[in-house]
Parts: C-alpha cells; sequence; structure tokens
C-alpha cells in the first residue's frame, strides 16, 4: 500500500480528488489532506510519503516550491501536479522538477485512474528493482516474497550481519529466527525504521535501520550494544559486525561482501561486536609464529609424540582463549592437526578429506571453549591412537610415501611414469602398490586426492571462483573439472559449495 498526501487549497476540490481515488482499487491510502504548501511540507518531513498530489497555486509555498522542498527531504517522492493552467511556463517548471504527470482541472475520473495506475506500476517497478539489489545475499524465498513500505526507500541506512557467537549453546528451536530477530530490532531501534533479512549464509541474518537511529544513540556501537543485550533476553547470544557510515541502498549491498569478510576475519573466539570505527581483536601471534606452531605440532604427529603433543596442546588452547585469538586463525591451527594426521593416515580413502571437513565443522561448533577443548582433545587422542595401530609393512610404508608425494604435487600434472622415476620404480610396481591400498587406479587415486582439494578450497575459501579452482588443480579446463567433481562427489561444484553455506 502506498501513501499518498494532497495539498489543494480548495476544499471542494480536495474532497473531489480524495473521493475518486479511494473508489478505486488502487494500492493508494491518502494520510493526509492539507489546504497550503508549507503545511504538506512539514508533514512530509514527519512522515514516509510515496505521492504528492499537489496544486500549483497555494497560499504560503506553491505547488512547484514543494515538490523542489520536498525532494530534498525524500528524493524519491513521486509528484503529480494539479492546476486549471496549461501555461507553459509551469509545464516547463514542472518538467525540470521531474514532476510524474500534470492533471488539469476539473480532474475527472478516468484521468486520474489512468495517471495514478501508471504511478503505481512505477513505484511497484522501482521498489522492486531495490529489493533485487539484495540477490545473491538474502534468502531467495524471503526475497521473492519481500514487500516493502516507502519507509524502507526515504533515507540512507545502516548495515549489520548478525551470527550467533561462537562456542556458545544453539539457541532452542523456533528462537534464532527473522521473527525473532525483527521483534528484537524494532525494541532496539523503535520508533525508526528497521527491517531483518535472512541472509543466503546459514545461520547468518542482515539487519538493515534508517540513520535517524543516532537520533536515539550516541554511536551505532551503542545500537549494537542495545540488540545485544535484547537478544540475550532471549537467550541468545550473537555476533554483530557492521560499517557504522550510513549509505543508500545500492551502496549498502555493495558494503556487504566487505562487512562478511570483517566478520570473518576478526570474529574472534569470544565474538562480540565488531564495528569498523573501534578497535578489532589482535592476533596473539606475530607474523609468522602461526607458521612456526602448526610446524611444531605437525612434527610431533609424524613423531608420533603422543604424550608431549597433549601437554602442549592443552597449554596452547588455553593461551589461545586468554589472548581472545581469531576464529580464523584457530581454525586455521585445527586444519593444520587435521591435514598433519590425514598425511601420516597409511590406510586412508581420498575421501576421507570430506569426513575431516565434517569432524572440523563439529569441533568448531561447540556449546562452549571449554567443550571444544574437551572434544578437540578427544578427537586427537583417536587420531594418534589410530596412527599407532597401523601396520607399518614395507608396501603401506611405500604407499604412505607415495600418497604424500601426490599429496605435495596436489596442484601440479603428475603421471604414473613421472612418480615411478621419482621412486626409482618401474610403472607397474606404483600401479600394483596403489591398487592394493586404495583399490584405485593410479588415475582414479590422483583423481580423487584433487577433488578432495577441491572440496576443501570450496569449503574454506567461498570467495574463489570454480574457474579459479580448476585451474590451481591443473585441470586445465573448466567443464572438464565440473563433471569430475560431480562423478566423484554426486554434487556439481556450485551445488556442493551451497550445501557447505
Amino acid at each position: 500500500m502506498y501513501s499518498a498526501i494532497i495539498a489543494e487549497d480548495s476544499k471542494p476540490i480536495l474532497r473531489n480528488i480524495q473521493t475518486l481515488i479511494q473508489s478505486t482499487d488502487l494500492p493508494v491510502r491518502i494520510t493526509a489532506t492539507v489546504s497550503n504548501g508549507m503545511e504538506a511540507l512539514e508533514y512530509i518531513k514527519a512522515h514516509p510519503v510515496d505521492i504528492l498530489l499537489t496544486d500549483i497555486r497555494m497560499p504560503k509555498l506553491d505547488g512547484l516550491a514543494l515538490i523542489e522542498q520536498s525532494r530534498l527531504v525524500n528524493p524519491n517522492l513521486k509528484a503529480v501536479l494539479i492546476s486549471g493552467y496549461s501555461d507553459f511556463e509551469y509545464t516547463r517548471k514542472a518538467l525540470n522538477l521531474q514532476v510524474f504527470d500534470y492533471l488539469l482541472k476539473p480532474v475527472e475520473r478516468h484521468q486520474l485512474v489512468d495517471v495514478m495506475n501508471r504511478l503505481v506500476k512505477h513505484l511497484h517497478k522501482h521498489q522492486r528493482n531495490d529489493i533485487d539489489l539484495f540477490e545473491g545475499i538474502v534468502e531467495p524465498e524471503f526475497l521473492s516474497n519481500l514487500e516493502l513500505g516507502m519507509d524502507f526507500f526515504v533515507e540512507d541506512k545502516i548495515m549489520l550481519i548478525i551470527r550467533r557467537q561462537p562456542f556458545t549453546r544453539e539457541p532452542e528451536v523456533g528462537n534464532f529466527t527473522q521473527n525473532v530477530l525483527q521483534v528484537c530490532l524494532t525494541k532496539a531501534c523503535g520508533p525508526h525504521g528497521c527491517w531483518v533479512f535472512p541472509a543466503l549464509l546459514s545461520e547468518q541474518f542482515i539487519a538493515i535501520v534508517n540513520s535517524s537511529i543516532l537520533d536515539n544513540y550516541p554511536s551505532v556501537h551503542a545500537c549494537m550494544e542495545a540488540l545485544s543485550s535484547e537478544l540475550q533476553t532471549e537467550a541468545i547470544k550473537v555476533s554483530i559486525a557492521v560499517v557504522p557510515q550510513p549509505a543508500g541502498i545500492q551502496a549498502l549491498v555493495k558494503d556487504y561482501g566487505k562487512l562478511d569478510t570483517i566478520m570473518n576475519e576478526q570474529l574472534s573466539v569470544s565474538g562480540g561486536l565488531i564495528d569498523t570505527m573501534y578497535s578489532m581483536p589482535k592476533s596473539m601471534l606475530p607474523s609468522g609464529e602461526m607458521e612456526k606452531l602448526m610446524g611444531l605440532f605437525a612434527d610431533m604427529i609424524v613423531h608420533r609424540q603422543k604424550e608431549r603433543f597433549t601437554i602442549l596442546l592443552q597449554q596452547q588452547l588455553l593461551n589461545f582463549k586468554s589472548n581472545n585469538i581469531r576464529m580464523s586463525e584457530l581454525d586455521r591451527f585445527i586444519w593444520s592437526l587435521a591435514e598433519a594426521f590425514n598425511n601420516m593416515d597409511t590406510h586412508k580413502n581420498p575421501r576421507d578429506r570430506l569426513r575431516l571437513v565434517e569432524e572440523i565443522r563439529w569441533l568448531m561448533n561447540g556449546e562452549s571453549y571449554e567443550a571444544f577443548e574437551e572434544a578437540l582433545l578427544s578427537w586427537t587422542k583417536q587420531n594418534f591412537d589410530k596412527l599407532q595401530d597401523q601396520n607399518k609393512k614395507s608396501s603401506e610404508e611405500l604407499f604412505r610415501q607415495l600418497d604424500q608425494y601426490l599429496l605435495q604435487n596436489i596442484y601440479s600434472q603428475l603421471s604414473i611414469a613421472d612418480v615411478a622415476l621419482k621412486f626409482h620404480v618401474s610403472p607397474s610396481y606404483i600401479s600394483r602398490i596403489i591398487k592394493k591400498h586404495s583399490q584405485s587406479t593410479f588415475v582414479h587415486y590422483y583423481m580423487q586426492l584433487k577433488i578432495c582439494e577441491a572440496c576443501r578450497l570450496i569449503a574454506t575459501r567461498p570467495e574463489l571462483k570454480m574457474k579459479d579452482v580448476s585451474e590451481v588443480l591443473s585441470f586445465g579446463d573448466q567443464h572438464y573439472f565440473s563433471k569430475v567433481f560431480k562423478e566423484y562427489t554426486g554434487y556439481s561444484p556450485t551445488e556442493y559449495r551451497d550445501a557447505r553455506k
């Protein structure tokens, strides 16, 4: 429903126009009628208005001046001039002001209905175009049914991204939803306009707030704190990221990618509020130290130093928490352990990489940091026990070395002859060893490793294009890569990426 105001100093004409509009089935509601331009301008300043129908000659402020000043308040306002004059000078000024149409008195029903019909279609198309800007960001079904009033389009907005805080209990079913978040946001931001959209990414929401919210709070950060408090009353702990500078709809949509990157890069184990105007959590390790740390733990895995590994890991996890390490760094560290264990597994199936993705996702989704620590220590113990139970026969050791060599060259394109030359054996012997321990041919096994690496890249580097993944893994042709990927996983690369969100 679109809101309209009529500005006309002749009461009979005003009542006639109002009656004609109300007699139609058009989605237009007359929210105010006024007798002079100044009164109309004050109403437009205080209320969202879609359509202005105004006489040209009125006391205090004429129609053309009213349109010009109203546009400063609401640039999207659509105006229709009503006058008994067909003077060219008025028409020229109206064109300069981009008036939607011009009606001559006496206004007849068919004339008014024609103009209003075209105006409603124009407004709907314009608003739908703005809404469609959120395609690829907002959940598709929600977006297709989304209808927004004019108040969504009349002023600059502030965008927030909301996620469940890391290492917190998952909210009860029905709590962490668009409706619940909308209620809490309205409590924190009312009476200013605010909207919540479910994002395309799982368990992420986008909040849009009118910039006038800064009349209520000294800063956007204070508004975020109020929203966080409201959600905690619903037993929902969240992390919120925001770029606090207000912007138009198109600029906001462009900012979403930057804001999502900020959330991914800066979110720490304790969660909280992420604001580009405030200091971010710092990495506890200087540049290069994380690589040294990952190398130290990987070396203990290679040498099967279970007890030393466990003691140092317990110590390191405490350090991570006390220094509020970023989630991206913690995820990187856990993946390095997983890779080290996986590289030492002489009986592994290449599809185990998919299992690893799920295991790490489960570890990182703990209900508390303490639960995460306990689960990680248990998981590493299981992996050490598995390594210690493995029988180290000569063929198994060669297979392990072959597998490690193939993994090290996963981004190259090796032939069985290249591998045979490296290990000083015949290609047929390489083929027998691979077949014995993987039940696959050399080509099939190497391809499985490449597809598993593709799965990891898609899961951990969502910004990569499928063309880039194909090229970096030396497939050469993207269509061939997509075909092989589907043969091995049952999904196309795009379907797999969407399923991980």
